[in-house]
């Protein structure tokens, strides 16, 4: 499931419902399987970082014969992949999960715009297309639903930030900017790469095998200050006195919902906050109320992805994969290309 343009297919979802609550496999493309450590394809995948998404195209950071064709997970075809297999319970907790490499075949190539059509006409033209995949979208709904319930509790902060689309005219002129609507699809694959993310860093964790976190901190006392200061001035109050939490920013930010001045209030939030960065010092991730988390679902786009799968494969392996660079060199470098992305 993925957006119209997409050609970079990085993760496949599947969910079923069992006696403890769901099982939830989630497939990533094994770039690891072709792209080798030290060879030319690493070296320059390191040097770009990432991939860098243009209005009308993509640089991207490998070669698009891997990126599009063979790592890409496209339907009907089989792909390598790396597997992350969870059993969830019915309150949204993850209760076990297990890494393996495996071959997978998607079994259709559905647009969030389908599968929420999907989920709100279940007679529907889309719904009648694919059949047969219909109940596992239901399903994967399911789960959403608990794995919402298990991130309200966790108290994760939900900024509502709008994304913008550019339209083009055939000249190449911008015809217009339209916002992205997130519709429950994108959250719906949003929660379950979030759940592959945070396994992937207890399993990391687990078998004390270093790697880059995704690390996101509170505000630094400074900008505490600040952001009280400047509550104060309209007359509300962000709690958690000098250590506040992930769950005392989304409390202020439901009091504010429905304010006219929501936009700016939101913005002042979110900028108090530290910029998210990779690190190998486990520092957890504040925005999301996660102890540790690291980026696994998309190594055709991502480096540090790339860097968790060969971690993981090294684990399964009994062994210990060394990057050419220094995990802290690779993590301020990958930090930095993200940011010449942005």
């Amino acid at each position: 499931i993925d957006g119209e343009t997409a050609r970079d297919f990085d993760d496949a979802v599947y969910c079923e419902p069992n006696g403890k609550g769901f099982r939830l496999v989630v497939a990533i493309a094994d770039v690891s399987a072709y792209v080798k450590p030290g060879d030319a394809l690493d070296r320059e995948a390191i040097n770009r970082g990432n991939s860098v998404y243009f209005p009308r195209r993509v640089i991207p950071m490998l070669p698009e014969e891997l990126s599009n064709g063979l790592c890409s997970l496209n339907p009907n075809v089989e792909r390598l992949c790396m597997v992350s297999d969870m059993q969830i319970s019915a309150e949204g907790e993850i209760l076990q999960h297990r890494f393996y490499p495996s071959v997978m075949f998607s079994h259709a190539r559905l647009t969030y715009t389908q599968v929420a059509d999907m989920l709100a006409n279940p007679q529907g033209e889309n719904a009648r297309q694919y059949a047969a995949v219909l109940p596992h979208i239901n399903h994967l709904y399911q789960l959403f639903q608990t794995l919402l319930q298990a991130r309200e509790k966790r108290g994760a902060i939900d900024f509502e930030t709008v994304e913008t689309q550019m339209i083009f005219n055939d000249q190449g002129k911008i015809e217009k900017i339209v916002p992205v609507i997130r519709n429950d699809a994108h959250k719906l694959i949003e929660e379950c790469m979030l759940a592959a993310n945070v396994c992937a860093a207890a399993f990391l964790k687990e078998h004390a095998h270093p790697v880059l976190y995704r690390v996101l901190q509170g505000p630094t006392p400074e900008k505490l200050e600040a952001v009280r200061e400047f509550f104060k001035e309209v007359g509300l109050q962000l709690g958690g006195g000098d250590d506040p939490q992930a769950g005392d920013y989304s409390k202020l930010l439901k009091e504010i919902k429905g304010r006219p001045d929501y936009g700016l209030l939101q913005t002042v939030m979110l900028r108090s906050l530290r910029q998210a960065v990779y690190a190998p010092d486990n520092l957890g991730h504040f925005g999301l109320g996660y102890e540790a988390y690291a980026h696994f679902t998309s190594p055709i786009r991502r480096y540090p992805d790339l860097l968790v799968h060969r971690a993981i494969k090294a684990v399964l392996a009994g062994k210990q994969y060394k990057p050419q660079l220094k995990w802290v060199e690779l993590g301020v470098h990958c930090s930095l290309t993200e940011r010449r992305a942005d």
